[in-house]
């Protein structure tokens, strides 16, 4: 299904909203610290499309006080299969690691591109994986509703028309076998929030919040979200 990118005016407000993530974060201290404490199951942390490791300190750190094992993935900046190698073989290789260091199944959480990367990766190895969260992450429309797919050919190689591109996007779209939460807005000016959702997909579920696009995985709103997320207990969850 195509729904079309976001509206300019909403593209255009993109950055001035970013500005106000760290003062909310400030605002929200006292929320962030009861949130629901966590069981030190691994927690897994992809990046969105040219962001590193860094961009994702925050949530990391949030998951690490909760009481998760929560982990980078490692690879340098996204950019896409140049990142993760061809079928994804770096990311899964770096999942079966945290696998048999912690004896758990694992937990993926992809911001943007990250969450797409996370869908392949618990499509192809599910074994591995325990529950997959995506934040913003378009898996579910055509790569024209966003507006940042010209920037996605131009920094990854990759044209979005190509057959391997597609068949990477039908991957990453198809019913997961592991419980899933797709986080996503409405008011997101990089993405369409509709083409982040998975509704009627079964073990899928959907929470929609109120955010743009630029710093998503800093909002408190978010990352309450994650932490209620992680608390509860997939119907098919393996041991934490």
């Amino acid at each position: 299904m195509t729904y079309g990118p976001p509206s300019p005016i909403v593209f255009a407000a993109e950055w001035p909203r970013a500005a106000w993530v760290v003062g909310s974060l400030l605002l929200a201290g006292k929320k962030l610290q009861a949130a629901p404490p966590g069981d030190g199951r691994p927690v897994l942390v992809l990046p969105g499309l040219v962001n590193s490791d860094r961009s994702n300190i925050v949530l990391r750190r949030f998951l690490t006080r909760l009481g998760y094992r929560s982990y980078p993935w490692g690879l340098g900046r996204n950019l896409g299969r140049r990142a993760i190698g061809d079928d994804g073989a770096r990311l899964i290789a770096r999942i079966e690691r945290i696998h048999a260091e912690t004896g758990a199944p694992v937990t993926l959480i992809g911001v943007s591109l990250g969450g797409m990367m996370a869908r392949f990766a618990a499509n192809q190895r599910p074994d591995l994986i325990r529950e997959v969260i995506t934040v913003s992450s378009p898996f579910a429309g055509d790569p024209r509703d966003t507006n940042v797919w010209r920037a996605f050919e131009w920094l990854t190689g990759d044209s979005i028309d190509s057959d391997v591109a597609r068949a990477w996007s039908r991957a990453c779209a198809a019913p997961l076998a592991v419980p899933s939460t797709a986080i996503w807005s409405r008011s997101d000016g990089l993405v369409n929030g509709l083409a982040c959702r998975a509704p009627g997909q079964p073990l899928a579920r959907d929470i929609e919040v109120r955010s743009n696009h630029v710093g998503v995985q800093l909002r408190p709103a978010v990352l309450l979200a994650i932490a209620d997320i992680l608390a509860a207990v997939p119907e098919n969850a393996g041991p934490p």
